[in-house]
């Protein structure tokens, strides 16, 4: 599997299936696997803020035994200088053996795939894609859920420009019987090319509706996003719609017993911390097993396992 993941159907059903099922055994025994990746360089391109996703990676690869190089931000890189995508992407061919890069443009990490002859891991582009992200949600699903078909998924905040959004929704219509409920404003509905290409040509149940409350009674799963000041031209619009979803307590007694409350994080205000200590907020667990998952797709692309 020596290739690049650039969106989450760059993976097989089975391909992701023999992640899921690695990604389990390193939870379980992950001394199994500390020098698995010994001698090997993740290079970490990060053009934009990101917490949870670099440091996985970066943990990940340490506790694999590997090492890593790169920059958190373009201001500590050349790119400050005026160096070119391309000749960064080079110049890391140099040095580290796989790349995980984070970008503010949609459609970057396809282009660093041209350039590069090592594999190129998409950590987040603009508001297109982010398939690692994808595959700790799967994970997490499978986990809590012990499947990835026959589930109701409500998604819930900024669907228009919520990379992670996307990615779930294209991964979860490979799955039969799943459906969504999306709960956005209507600045904020999921991208039309979306529901036509992914949705509507796979004949996919959904309905999109504006109210937390009416959706979090019908789902089995509750994605909640937060509204990203960062992707907003008009920043006052933003400000009025920066509130609109906050899950709380109270909503909490509307959903099922057995529903799972799931975020990709950074949260603004759209989760209480009060909702914290419900059994059923699980996006902690989620971002802990993004290092475990990271580590599974590490090893699988570098083919050391």
């Amino acid at each position: 599997m020596n290739r690049n993941l650039i969106e989450p159907q760059d993976l097989t059903l089975e391909e992701l299936e023999d992640i899921f099922n690695l990604t389990n055994q390193i939870i379980d025994n992950p001394k199994d696997y500390a020098d698995l990746c010994k001698g090997k360089i993740l290079g970490t391109l990060f053009y934009e803020p990101s917490t949870r996703t670099r440091l996985s990676f970066e943990a990940a690869m340490l506790r694999l035994g590997g090492q890593v190089i790169g920059f958190s931000e373009p201001g500590a890189s050349s790119v400050s200088k005026g160096e070119s995508l391309r000749d960064t992407i080079q110049t890391v061919n140099c040095y580290a053996d796989i790349i995980a890069m984070r970008h503010p443009l949609e459609g970057a990490a396809k282009l660093a795939s041209i350039y590069s002859e090592i594999p190129i891991i998409n950590a987040g582009d603009g508001g297109h894609q982010h398939p690692t992200q994808t595959l700790t949600d799967l994970v997490t699903i499978r986990k809590y859920k012990g499947t990835l078909s026959g589930n109701t998924i409500a998604l819930c905040g900024d669907l228009k420009y919520g990379r992670t959004v996307h990615s779930l929704i294209k991964a979860l219509s490979r799955y039969e019987n799943n459906k969504f409920i999306l709960i956005s404003p209507e600045e904020l509905k999921l991208p039309s090319y979306i529901k036509t290409e992914v949705l509507d040509k796979n004949n996919i149940e959904y309905k999109e509706i504006t109210s937390l409350e009416d959706g979090i009674k019908e789902a089995n799963i509750l994605y909640m996003t937060r509204i990203q000041r960062e992707r907003f031209e008009d920043l006052n619009t933003y400000e009025r719609l920066k509130g609109i979803y906050i899950l709380d307590e109270e909503k909490m007694k509307l959903a099922d017993e057995n529903l799972i409350v799931m975020h990709p994080l950074p949260r603004v205000n759209e989760i209480s911390y009060e909702v914290d200590e419900d059994s059923r907020a699980k996006y902690f667990k989620q971002a802990k097993f993004g290092m475990y998952v990271r580590m599974a797709l590490i090893a699988k692309m570098l083919e050391v396992i």
